[in-house]
């Protein structure tokens, strides 16, 4: 049995477990349907996906699922850089190309954010996560109008306390061991590498809205923890790549399954954000590059032909293999199987500490 929370009984779910919202295709609706059908929080990442694309992914998950989920979106940067500075960049990045046997293609825009959101309002969704950022007081109050539950993401208190005063109604505490783009959007990066034991019973502390815990966690110990910390649910990301369901390549799911322990590292190389992943010969050999790689997203577009290339040719050497510090524990496996293995080992575990 999943022990009760707050965030559970205002949801509707069967168990504290979010679905990580993870772009770049790897929470499909099927994903998604899979999660919030087993009685978790699915998530629709849709960050990287124009208004059109988010209608219809919209779509196909209601017509798989009749249960909550969520849909996000990254709050939006306009860095700048120099020709000089991207010019020496695709240089640096050539050998790259050359070994992939494909040219320099022209970068892709990000999408429209307010096409974005103007697609997720009308679709009215039961709630909105964000990444990267603040939501405006006004589409703050266009959401809390549709009775939409808004959930931000914070790296430490002082972004915490930011999303708290504009209201959101749930904060995840990303702590350093999670996997993907790290979401610190207040301080450099060394301001929001709190781990997640640490930085969940600080947010809770700090914050009247209530915490959900991300990073690592991997297992039902993990939740178990992550609840007895204070937080009123757990978002897990690397745990459903691995999942049937998922929508990475086979390539980037055998580069999971074969971690044996923690070889991720945080990089910028492949979208300009700094971003855990398993370590692999595109990040070190761009270390000594990192004084030119531009912010994101002007970086992300000017990788995505390696990166399309790299998939395409099953070379995960040069793919963004996103993961957290705990991938070691990733198992093949359906998202019922995952979520049926997570509660028993959470039962376990509460058996466990009650005889101590």
């Amino acid at each position: 049995m999943w022990p009760k929370t707050a965030f559970m009984q205002r949801l509707g779910l069967n168990s504290p477990l979010i679905q990580a919202p993870m772009a770049g295709g790897a929470t499909t609706p099927e994903l998604v349907a899979a999660v919030s059908n087993a009685g978790g929080l699915g998530s629709f990442a849709a960050g990287y996906l124009n208004a059109q694309q988010i209608t219809s992914g919209i779509a196909e998950i209601h017509a798989l699922t009749d249960r909550p989920f969520a849909v996000n979106l990254f709050m939006p940067e306009y860095p700048f850089a120099l020709t000089e500075k991207i010019e020496q960049i695709q240089a640096i990045m050539e050998p790259f190309r050359q070994e992939l046997g494909i040219e320099a293609a022209c970068p892709v825009n990000p999408p429209d954010f307010t096409a974005q959101v103007e697609a997720v309002l009308a679709a009215q969704v039961p709630i909105f996560s964000f990444t990267f950022g603040l939501l405006s007081n006004e589409l703050v109050q266009r959401f809390k109008a549709q009775d939409c539950l808004l959930i931000g993401t914070a790296t430490n208190v002082r972004e915490a306390l930011a999303l708290q005063t504009i209201g959101v109604d749930y904060i995840v505490a990303q702590g350093s061991e999670a996997g993907g783009h790290r979401g610190t959007f207040s301080g450099d990066v060394d301001s929001g590498l709190t781990g997640t034991m640490a930085l969940v019973p600080q947010l809770t502390a700090a914050l009247n809205t209530p915490v959900l815990a991300a990073g690592g966690i991997m297992n039902g110990k993990g939740i178990v923890a992550a609840l007895a910390l204070g937080a009123e649910g757990v978002q897990m990301g690397t745990a459903f790549l691995s999942c049937e369901e998922s929508g990475i390549p086979e390539s980037y799911r055998q580069a999971l399954l074969a971690q044996e322990g923690d070889d991720t590292a945080l990089t910028r190389a492949f979208s300009g954000k700094w971003a855990r992943g398993i370590r692999n010969r595109f990040m070190v050999e761009m270390r000594t590059a990192e004084d030119v790689i531009p912010d994101y997203p002007i970086q992300n577009g000017l990788t995505r032909d390696i990166r399309q290339a790299a998939t395409q040719q099953s070379r995960p050497e040069f793919m963004s293999l996103w993961a957290g510090q705990a991938v070691a524990l990733s198992q093949a496996c359906t998202v019922a199987e995952l979520l049926a293995r997570l509660e028993q080992e959470v039962s376990q575990a509460l058996k466990r500490l009650s005889k101590m």
